[in-house]
């Protein structure tokens, strides 16, 4: 074994949709790169947070069921932030039940069992140690339906090695009390195409409840519920998109943008989430039911300075 890959995390099971992840790649739309990055940013950000890590750093992203991994090295730590259970299995089997929002050390033949998230979609797994993966246009995010990023644009597979550059850090074994919120209602901002669905439909938007569909991953969240009629053409001339902008089909089903989504599109736009809400979006699970409530863009930016202040306010208590 060489000294680059004498420590290393083995996948024995890779979860339903793992991923490595960091903030995205940025300035690339123009030629039809999409963004794509963590789906839930503040999650991301403390997890790095718990670890001293820069806030940009990559991680690992899973869905609904996480990775089962073995460690092989020196020893290291470790956060995983969400609503996640998971358990830290010992080189003597010792188990021990995980808490999010702590950080965990992890040593030669240790196991680190994601079994699932609670009601929820996504979790992040943070290591205090570099992870050596590939840099694709100045990001590691995985976009697997564009192949594009570390690990050739794929998803993590069983009998992988996760390869670690050790150099030792130092890092406290802390913790944060912290408990991810649920909110009534989605908020939104009117879109550029608001005026293309009649009256009823623009009523029914904000009076009914979708459904979130089985047919939902990191491109975007179908909805289901009361079809939203388009008076003026079921398509238009393809715009650029970007994450939490809600378009509307031929069917009449929402379905709302997110992190891999395409550069640009032709269906009608109605609403866009503000970025407040996003983390709270991406973590509700098929079955979830919304409800859309449209707030002013000076209220939006108020909301947004607020959720950016409630998480410095959260790294600093780390």
């Amino acid at each position: 074994m060489t000294k680059a890959s004498a420590n290393f995390f083995k996948v024995e099971r890779e979860g339903i949709n793992t991923t490595f992840q960091d903030n995205g790649r940025k300035n690339y739309n123009h030629i039809g790169i999409p963004i794509s990055g963590v789906m839930d940013r503040r999650n991301y950000i403390l997890a790095n947070s718990l670890l001293k890590k820069s806030l940009d750093s990559p991680v690992i992203e899973f869905a609904y069921q996480g990775p089962l991994l073995k460690y092989y090295g020196r020893k290291l730590c470790i956060a995983i932030t969400g609503d996640v259970k998971f358990q830290i299995i010992k080189s003597n089997q010792q188990i021990i039940e995980g808490d999010t929002y702590k950080v965990y050390l992890i040593e030669n033949n240790d196991k680190i069992d994601i079994q699932s998230t609670t009601n929820s979609v996504y979790g992040y797994l943070s290591i205090n140690e570099n992870l050596i993966i590939d840099n694709i246009w100045g990001s590691v995010s995985t976009n697997t339906i564009a192949k594009i990023g570390a690990n050739n644009g794929n998803k993590l597979s069983k009998e992988q090695k996760i390869i670690i550059d050790h150099k030792n850090k130092s890092t406290s074994l802390t913790n944060l009390n912290f408990a991810n919120s649920k909110i009534e209602f989605i908020r939104v901002l009117k879109s550029t195409n608001f005026n293309f669905f009649s009256k009823d439909a623009q009523q029914k938007f904000f009076n009914s409840e979708f459904k979130v569909t089985k047919l939902s991953n990191r491109m975007g969240m179908r909805l289901e519920g009361k079809k939203l009629e388009n008076i003026i053409n079921t398509n238009i001339k393809s715009e650029g998109l970007v994450k939490g902008v809600v378009q509307v089909p031929s069917d009449g089903n929402p379905i709302v943008m997110l992190a891999d989504h395409g550069t640009i599109g032709g269906y009608p736009k109605i609403a866009n989430v503000i970025n407040a809400d996003l983390d709270k979006l991406v973590q509700m699970p098929p079955g979830s039911v919304i409800k859309f409530k449209e707030v002013s863009l000076q209220d939006a930016e108020k909301l947004f300075k607020f959720y950016t202040l409630e998480t410095t306010n959260l790294i600093n208590q780390i």
